[in-house]
């Protein structure tokens, strides 16, 4: 029997676990170091907030064995993802215990990570996870690519009668939109309003799908704009994927208005013909094309992306689910 015990942790255990991580991780985790990150992403945005989003593996010492910070994805916390993992490689099983404990401490009916790297899926399927690449797709605009490097410059035809709303504030989102409860991760207004809105150290375009004048869909952007160039960031949607083709011209109005080479998108559980049907093309492992993910500054060469989920049967992800799509800052 394990001689560890498992609880989640407060704020008495904030220097605990920063000092713990700085010491194993290996460098200085920005969401830990910084102190506007380590708020937002682990106390809700409260730095008052007692309760932190970190489950804690203690030795019989008291001192931290593992941690596993954790992100949830609305105010109901039962669907959350695993931001952080760590553990001290002298105390071994640390780290698997704790994450096989994860579901008890958290309460969470459903739990993923995304970004994670692709030789640690076997533990996380040892534990009963489903291990997963994400897809990259794109969509080139009609300016000369800079950044991008396609074998092709073709582009798939779009359709569609959906027009696109610029939400300028949560309000306006909250009063246009309402978030389907179904959905794979759950994305409430509380998580949207802080996630694309409120969000420090960088700014989202939302905007709302609209057909028949009611909000369908809801999609939220990122644009970048690097050396004389922009690139168009698909970072979220939220709303039923099969929706996606009636928005396929007004996603491309928008690339030509932003004067974009490209829009991209990191995503899983999104199937092949709405994502061709919409105007994207998938880069393909085998192909030449290159797509770069990191842009500031820019790194011409691909990235892929991977992923667990507790159940993959209607699970969807995104590049800005967890703690991506988030400036690299140093600290």
């Amino acid at each position: 029997m394990s001689s560890y015990h498992f609880r989640l942790a407060t704020l008495q255990d904030k220097p605990a676990i920063v000092t713990f991580m700085n010491t194993h991780w290996g460098s200085r985790h920005p969401l830990i170091n910084l102190p506007d990150f380590f708020s937002y992403y682990y106390q809700d945005g409260d730095a008052t907030r007692n309760e932190l989003n970190f489950a804690l593996c203690l030795q019989e010492s008291g001192e931290i064995a593992a941690l596993c910070g954790f992100l949830p994805s609305s105010q109901e916390r039962d669907h959350i993802w695993v931001s952080i993992w760590c553990a001290d490689k002298k105390a071994k099983g640390s780290g698997l215990e704790l994450m096989n404990k994860m579901p008890e401490l958290t309460g969470a009916k459903l739990l993923s990570c995304n970004n994670i790297r692709p030789n640690t899926i076997p533990f996380y399927e040892f534990l009963g996870y489903t291990g997963a690449a994400m897809q990259h797709w794109y969509r080139l605009g009609t300016v000369p690519c800079r950044l991008a490097k396609p074998a092709s410059l073709s582009r798939l035809p779009v359709s569609g009668d959906g027009l696109l709303r610029r939400f300028e504030t949560a309000a306006e989102m909250e009063a246009a939109f309402c978030p389907p409860e179904y959905a794979k991760p759950y994305k409430d207004h509380w998580y949207l309003a802080r996630r694309f809105f409120h969000y420090p150290r960088q700014e989202y375009l939302v905007y709302g799908g609209m057909l028949d004048g009611v909000c369908r869909v809801l999609f939220c952007l990122r644009k970048v704009e690097v050396e004389g160039t922009v690139v168009l960031r698909f970072c979220d949607v939220i709303g039923r994927p099969a929706l996606l083709p009636h928005f396929g011209q007004a996603l491309d109005r928008l690339i030509e208005e932003a004067g974009a080479e490209y829009m991209d998108c990191y995503c899983y559980g999104l199937k092949d013909e709405i994502m061709e049907s919409t105007g994207f093309t998938l880069r393909e492992p085998q192909s030449e094309t290159i797509i770069p993910h990191y842009l500031t500054p820019p790194l011409i060469e691909n990235v892929d992306f991977y992923l667990f989920t507790s159940n993959p049967e209607g699970f969807v992800m995104f590049r800005a689910d967890g703690d991506q799509d988030r400036p690299n800052t140093p600290c």
